[in-house]
């Protein structure tokens, strides 16, 4: 099992496979680097090494009580991408983890990325106010911090159902996908998992995204039930090399379900 070990002591998980370009993949909330196997499996066969990490006090990576915040996440991937000395990287990012992305590209990178994707992504930040009035109220999070810090098996084992669309009118819940999304969620730590609902909802990325240079790719799914879908065109907007693409229909865990249209709207776009 590869972890590495960041400045603060925690010790964090990481799949590395293959040669050739690395595509560095950052998972979304609660889960962990088993959420890419589609994307890995697909890119690795496709000549490019692929590697994901989990992310601190997510899956096997330390359970750390510190740190669970945006700017601590960023810092931990900028430090194994030194690590393994990886360079004109892709970095592809869903949900939390395009939050992820767009930080570490934004302050960290230093020259050693050259394109993002970023899928179902928070930025540029989620939480309504007066200046985000078409945002997420701040109750909505209260509730997932409840569900979270004191019911978390039950709470865990039903948010797929809105994450994944199936209840939507024709949909059938696929047993494997929901007790793996489970499985995922409950290896984590309830800290980390408690105190990464502000870092993923209260985050603004704004001058992150306004900075960079690098092409990204923004996908969103018009009909995600977790990350509404007016994020994205705010996202693109703020790039200065940024592409769209909308699916109609598609939920907020497309990258799983609709694999083989992501994946290759990926491949479309770093070849």
């Amino acid at each position: 099992m590869s972890t590495f070990t960041v400045k603060d002591g925690t010790q964090i998980y990481y799949k590395d496979w293959g040669t050739g370009q690395p595509i560095v993949f950052h998972h979304g909330w609660p889960l962990s680097s088993d959420d890419w196997d589609a994307q890995m499996m697909f890119f690795l066969q496709k000549g490019y090494r692929v590697i994901a990490h989990d992310r601190r006090g997510h899956g096997r990576s330390s359970q750390s009580s510190e740190g669970n915040n945006m700017e601590t996440y960023a810092a931990d991937i900028a430090q194994l991408v030194e690590a393994l000395d990886l360079k004109d990287a892709i970095h592809v990012g869903h949900s939390t983890g395009g939050g992820e992305v767009i930080r570490y590209a934004a302050k960290y990178a230093k020259g050693r990325i050259s394109k993002a994707v970023i899928i179902s992504a928070v930025p540029p930040i989620m939480v309504q106010s007066e200046s985000n009035p078409e945002g997420v109220p701040l109750s909505v999070f209260d509730e997932i911090r409840k569900g979270t810090a004191f019911t978390r098996s039950q709470y865990f084992y039903d948010f797929p159902i809105p994450f994944y669309g199936w209840n939507r009118e024709g949909q059938t819940v696929q047993e494997g996908i929901k007790q793996n999304w489970w499985r995922q969620g409950m290896m984590g730590s309830v800290l980390s998992h408690y105190e990464g609902i502000k870092a993923f909802s209260e985050t603004d990325f704004t001058e992150d995204l306004k900075s960079l240079d690098i092409p990204v790719l923004v996908l969103h799914g018009e009909d995600d039930q977790i990350v509404p879908f007016h994020q994205a065109p705010k996202s693109a907007k703020l790039l200065k090399n940024g592409k769209l693409i909308s699916y109609p229909g598609f939920s907020h865990g497309m990258p799983t379900i609709n694999a083989e249209t992501i994946n290759n709207d990926i491949l479309a776009f770093i070849k």
